[in-house]
């Protein structure tokens, strides 16, 4: 598996995290989102791919390390209310998933040291392929 495969981003989720970004303190999280969005491919939202991960996607991975399986939605961290099943762009899985699409792995760093081999499963849900562009 690559560790560093292609992303892609739609233009709103690019603009939203970086006017986000500039509100936060600078940490190792932060610091790895910021690489990953000077490298993504950005797109308009209406041109965004339905196998991708977005903001507000609800996606299905893998922890290729554990075998773990996992359903998460993505999302800003005012959404994120601490169940499993809503993760916040900041957080490590979070900021390791954005913009890979179904297929797709990474190797990404956890808190501790740790790294995690991450891979897409599955998208269930993305605001774009249902034309919700704007919220």
């Amino acid at each position: 598996m690559s560790t560093t495969p292609p992303l892609l981003l739609s233009r709103l989720d690019l603009e939203r995290i970086e006017a986000l970004l500039e509100r936060e303190i600078d940490a190792p999280a932060t610091t790895a989102l910021r690489r990953e969005l000077d490298r993504a491919d950005v797109r308009e939202p209406q041109d965004m791919p339905d196998d991708v991960i977005t903001m507000r996607s609800t996606a299905r991975f893998v922890d290729e390390d554990s075998g773990e399986e996992r359903e998460m939605t993505l999302v800003y961290p005012p959404q994120a209310d601490g169940s499993a099943g809503r993760v916040s762009i900041l957080a490590p899985v979070g900021s390791a998933l954005l913009g890979l699409r179904v297929g797709q792995g990474i190797d990404w760093p956890l808190p501790g040291g740790r790294r995690a081999r991450l891979r897409v499963l599955a998208i269930r849900y993305q605001p774009e392929a249902s034309g919700d562009y704007l919220s």
